[in-house]
């Protein structure tokens, strides 16, 4: 494996340019649902940060700056349940796909090491595991690995990219214990952890209830082979900033930030001061998690109208749908068809002048599935509304 088996692998999304076509097609121009790029203004208390800090004319800290590292341990304790937390386990990143591409190279694993990842999941995992040389291994199932001494990192994603489904207390520490008779490290991607749907997952002050894996319930206090990546991209409109972290085991960090001074990966000063200014303010965080919700609530609405079943997406940035059994109610035209394949179901999408992600893209699980993005302007998300429900 290696650089050589990701040869002729190509990026998924370079692969839709027949269903841009169609959808570029129709008179009324494409709506884009498909990639989850924030579309809303950065806050202006971002903004405000990375302008102050514009005079960077020193080399930034690999590590971050202290404030920054401090303003990361009060968001993990006062917005994610996980108090206590070491300011030198906390690194930030540039972005976190890099973290979550290099990961398994940056921790030296190699031939004969085996990489888990969800079933259905960002496909980054895969070739991640693919660039270090190891094995990935996509399954659900705890059982599937626990003994194995072969696998050396178990990636988590909660809430899940594209299912939006949430792991609880109970399933996580079920992999925790797992990986740790193993000595496995275990890594969380927790990206959408600040916007919750389900009931279950948002408290009476509503604030987030998606459980870390770095939450005490979990870890038994002790954060030892544990990490959790993060990224301000989604809850803070922050993605051209590139800004991210990674925190957890003390020791693990050490090792990484090691590594990445040696080979200068290193965030921009202000970017990092950008990243100071919005962890520590949670209204721009509230405000954006409500323009989704109006976005979600008119999506969902539209999809069902038409045929749809959105599964879980509890949490996150998009809906992951598949065609019901039997037309809805009151439904006009022909809908999806039961079975069809994910390209397919992208291609029903393309004719009426919207782009989503094919489920296929996220693993063989998710073949009969797309993965509806919310992240489109409120005039564009009404239109795509208007030509779902009149299909």
């Amino acid at each position: 494996m290696g650089f050589a088996d990701l040869d002729g692998l190509p990026y998924p999304w370079d692969t839709l340019e027949d269903v841009r076509a169609t959808a570029r097609a129709h008179p009324g121009g494409v709506v884009d649902l498909s990639i989850g790029t924030p579309v809303d203004p950065t806050p202006r208390v971002v903004r405000e940060a990375l302008s102050a800090a514009s005079d960077a004319h020193g080399y930034p800290l690999t590590h971050g700056t202290p404030g920054l590292r401090e303003a990361v341990v009060a968001w993990f304790a006062r917005r994610r349940g996980v108090p206590g937390l070491d300011p030198a386990a906390v690194l930030p990143t540039v972005g976190s796909k890099e973290l979550v591409g290099l990961l398994p190279s940056l921790l030296r694993l190699g031939p004969g090491d085996v990489v888990v990842h969800p079933a259905v999941a960002y496909p980054t995992y895969d070739v991640g595991a693919r660039l270090a040389g190891a094995m990935p291994l996509a399954t659900d199932d705890v059982d599937a690995w626990a003994g194995r001494r072969d696998v050396r990192l178990v990636w988590v994603n909660s809430p899940g990219n594209p299912t939006g489904e949430v792991a609880d207390v109970a399933h996580l520490r079920r992999v925790v214990e797992a990986a740790r008779e193993i000595g496995a490290v275990v890594v969380g991607d927790e990206c959408y952890a600040e916007l919750p749907w389900a009931d279950a997952w948002v408290g009476p002050d509503g604030v987030s209830r998606v459980p870390s894996l770095l939450d005490p319930r979990v870890t038994g206090g002790d954060p030892a082979g544990l990490l959790v990546a993060y990224s301000l991209s989604k809850q803070s409109n922050m993605a051209g900033y590139r800004a991210a972290f990674v925190a957890g085991d003390p020791a693990l960090v050490a090792g990484l930030l090691a590594t990445r001074k040696h080979l200068g990966m290193i965030v921009p000063a202000p970017v990092q001061a950008a990243m100071t200014a919005a962890l520590g303010d949670d209204t721009h965080v509230t405000a954006q998690r409500e323009v989704y919700r109006r976005r979600r609530d008119a999506l969902s609405g539209a999809l069902e109208a038409a045929g749809f079943v959105v599964d879980g997406s509890e949490a996150g940035l998009y809906l992951w749908g598949r065609p019901a059994e039997g037309a809805p109610e009151g439904a006009t035209g022909p809908g999806p068809q039961v079975g069809a394949s994910s390209r397919d179901l992208a291609a029903w999408f393309a004719r009426r002048g919207i782009l989503v992600g094919p489920g296929e893209f996220y693993g063989v699980a998710g073949r009969r599935h797309v993965r509806v993005a919310l992240t489109a302007p409120d005039d564009s998300v009404a239109e795509a509304v208007a030509r779902i429900t009149t299909a």
